[in-house]
């Protein structure tokens, strides 16, 4: 069951709004980039845990804070005898390890993505202990691109490939499990810990004065110059919309963008482009 939905991150939303209406750093594209390839991972994952019908509970984007450390979780199982913590990681092409450290096939080195799963499940084992929980907690490491390969790991690593998905979900499903009311209440203090807002949202600074004004294709984000029969025809893609549904999406993702800024008329009028429609 799920337990605590996985939503499209915030700041991932406003990425998708700023992206075409001004230009990105090249270290800000990079981690637009790295945070949509990750979000797209996630769902991916989730899917495939979605055909799992074993009893457990599952929670979904979680972060937490103890000792002032903060730490993000993918997804975390309740099962009747075990938490199993999923880091999942979208990574595609060929990596190698060596002497310890990660590089891709360009002989450019990684950050170990085996550091932050250790320093997770170490917290997570804090902060159980800090609540009074017990369960053993498996931290696992999911690679969910099926065009994902790494050379030269070393047989013990807390590590799911993207051919060993299979198995893996075979597992979960077979896991004798029976929620009681002792998962239930670990799954609502979890969800009760739970910090709402990320302290480590990095949205570049903008203002409505610096932004380029028009509406955006939902398919490729391309702006949109044309109506035809009461729709926008994308000139990028080919998409088309309806113009009323596409209106009515600019203006929530004006109302995203500036939350403070008092909707006006005129405003609006200017922030989706008039002279198009």
């Amino acid at each position: 069951m799920i337990y605590k939905p996985r939503h499209e991150p915030q700041e991932l939303i406003i990425l998708r709004y700023l992206q075409p209406r001004m230009k990105f750093t090249e270290k800000e594209q990079k981690y637009f980039s790295q945070l949509e390839k990750g979000y797209q991972g996630e769902i991916l994952f989730d899917a495939r845990l979605n055909d799992v019908r074993n009893d457990f509970l599952v929670l979904n984007d979680l972060l937490f804070e103890i000792g002032n450390s903060f730490f993000q979780i993918d997804s975390l199982l309740i099962t009747q005898n075990k938490i199993y913590l999923i880091d999942v990681k979208n990574y595609d092409g060929d990596f190698f390890i060596q002497k310890g450290k990660w590089y891709t096939f360009s002989d450019i080195e990684i950050k170990d993505p085996l550091i932050q799963l250790t320093r997770s499940e170490s917290l997570l084992r804090r902060l159980f202990h800090e609540n009074g929980f017990n369960l053993p907690i498996e931290a696992s490491l999911i690679f969910i691109n099926s065009d994902f390969y790494l050379y030269q790991a070393p047989l013990n690593l807390p590590i799911t490939f993207p051919t060993q998905l299979n198995r893996f979900f075979k597992k979960l499903n077979s896991i004798p499990s029976k929620i009681t009311d002792r998962h239930w209440k670990l799954a609502e203090k979890l969800k009760a810990l739970h910090l709402m807002n990320n302290p480590f949202t990095r949205i570049p600074e903008y203002t409505y004065e610096s932004l380029e004004k028009g509406i955006t294709c939902v398919a490729c984000y391309s702006f949109y110059t044309d109506i035809r029969n009461s729709s926008f025809k994308c000139s990028g893609c080919g998409f088309v919309e309806n113009v009323e549904l596409a209106v009515l999406r600019s203006i929530k993702e004006f109302v995203h963008l500036f939350p403070n800024r008092k909707i006006r008329l005129n405003t609006i009028h200017e922030w989706y482009d008039e002279k198009i429609s």
